[in-house]
């Protein structure tokens, strides 16, 4: 397999899709289920005070705040249908809870650039330098107290940045009692500068009220299919040699005409929701987690291997176990395996 993915598991409909070029998809979020999401983030910046705050929204290749820009970026695959059922069979679409999640994160980078809270002293002391270098491949701490926990991998490590807008993000999420789940944390203080500053700043107009786009969906030039092959890395070497077939007699068993079911199909039902746990918990780069299940599943199923219906949850802690420990290998060592 090159790239990320050779596209037999996408949805036939979608198909006819990856030659052409997003610029001529005619995409819009006017129309698109995204408006409710976006009249939804509206609210909640209102609820909490925020009436002169608005962040625009546009469809681009990812979820971002241009630097510096008051706008939010939200991925093209989203508006549409047939775009988002394609996003599925590859990547796993973010579900309602996710969107909302990405959208308050982003709308607190706009938050930060709309009224340049990133240049002033307290800012700096609370969050760091705002000019410090990203790195994608950033060390977290993991269960450190002095970060909030929003987004998977706790991405309010990677950066000064990307700490006020999780945290921010927290602050903003509706029912959530944030002063009482992270009493006695040192992220508590960053969390009480927020709620101070919006109060603060709540009737006021942002020093930049309008941002500029940084690669509108109308200026994306790219395939669908050269989008999808160019976004994710190649995975398959990290996990090429690792060698599952002995873990895997131990946590599954061999089909049986009653009783069980394929692995494969357990493994595929339950995919999204261990990709995802495993990634928040270990703070691993998804599309490697991902393509380790996937490794798992594909082998689960050329060995014929079956879980008893009766111990599926059991099952699945297994998995979960195994994974992680594979995982959290790769993160120490950088590889799942001693050789």
């Amino acid at each position: 397999m090159t790239g990320v993915h050779s596209f037999e598991q996408t949805p036939p409909e979608t198909r006819g899709l990856l030659k052409v070029q997003i610029k001529d998809l005619g995409l819009r979020l006017e129309g698109s289920m995204l408006e409710k999401y976006i009249a939804q983030l509206y609210r909640e910046l209102a609820a909490r005070g925020l009436s002169r705050f608005r962040p625009p929204c546009y469809l681009s290749d990812e979820w971002a705040c241009p630097d510096r820009e008051p706008i939010i970026g939200i991925p093209f695959y989203l508006a549409d249908p047939k775009l988002a059922a394609l996003e599925q069979a590859v990547n796993d679409i973010e579900d309602e809870r996710e969107i909302m999640m990405y959208l308050r994160h982003e709308a607190g980078h706009a938050f930060n650039y709309a009224y340049e809270l990133y240049a002033t002293r307290e800012w700096h002391d609370l969050f760091g330098p705002f000019d410090r270098p990203y790195s994608d491949d950033y060390k977290p701490v993991p269960f450190s107290r002095g970060f909030v926990r929003h987004i998977a991998g706790w991405y309010a490590q990677k950066h000064p940045d990307e700490d006020f807008a999780e945290t921010f993000a927290v602050w903003l999420t509706p029912r959530l009692n944030w002063r009482r789940r992270y009493q006695g944390w040192a992220a508590l203080a960053k969390l009480e500068y927020v709620d101070r500053i919006a109060k603060a700043l709540g009737d006021k107009d942002p020093r930049r009220s309008v941002g500029k786009a940084e690669l509108p969906v109308d200026e994306m030039q790219a395939t669908i299919e050269d989008f999808y092959r160019d976004r994710t890395p190649d995975e398959a070497p990290a996990v090429a040699d690792l060698p599952l077939d002995v873990d895997l007699e131990d946590l599954f068993g061999p089909a049986a005409p009653q009783g069980t079911r394929p692995a494969a199909e357990f493994l595929a039902e339950h995919r999204k929701v261990i990709v995802d746990k495993i990634t928040y918990w270990t703070g691993v780069r998804r599309t490697l987690v991902k393509h380790l299940v996937e490794s798992i599943e594909k082998r689960a199923k050329e060995m014929n291997l079956a879980v008893d219906t009766a111990r599926e949850p059991a099952h699945l802690v297994e998995v979960v176990s195994y994974a992680t420990t594979l995982v959290m290998n790769y993160l120490t060592r950088g590889r799942f395996t001693e050789k």
